[in-house]
């Protein structure tokens, strides 16, 4: 296992989040989604990104949060798996930086009301403390199909 891995540091809802950079395709500023019929509650709409129709899910309504704003801030981390693409509002994107492997404790059983099927660890960082995510498992087996 490698000691040590390069995360995106990102804000919702105030609290601090990451994902391993290898998830992440690119980060663009926020644009409206075209809402679509009948799609989950949590995903916003839909955009066009790079001539592909992108899913924007908002982490808000995913992990039950209080209600989400937008502001000049806010952006779309694209992320990918071997299924496809999904855009991820966030309201802040703040760096990228490397942690040590050693420098991840594992999570306990829920975390700020977010099911441990989202999160890889815990990081403790000198000011802040930032919940790894698995940003692969934020949509189930059954939802990728049906979205991506």
């Amino acid at each position: 296992m490698k000691s040590e891995i390069k995360v995106l540091i990102f804000s919702v809802n105030d609290e601090y989040y990451a994902t391993d950079i290898m998830e992440v395709e690119r980060i663009i500023n926020y644009e409206e989604p075209t809402k679509l019929p009948d799609s989950p509650a949590f995903i916003e709409g839909v955009i066009n990104h790079a001539g592909d129709i992108l899913p924007v899910l908002n982490l808000y309504k995913r992990f039950n949060l209080n209600t989400s704003y937008i502001s000049e801030d806010s952006k779309i981390v694209v992320a990918k798996d071997e299924h496809g693409r999904i855009g991820i509002i966030v309201d802040e994107v703040s760096e990228v930086t490397d942690i040590l492997t050693k420098d991840i404790e594992a999570a306990p059983e829920v975390v700020a009301g977010i099911a441990k099927r989202y999160i890889k660890g815990i990081i403790k960082m000198e000011d802040k403390i930032v919940v790894l995510l698995n940003i692969t498992t934020i949509l189930t087996e059954d939802e990728k199909e049906e979205l991506l």
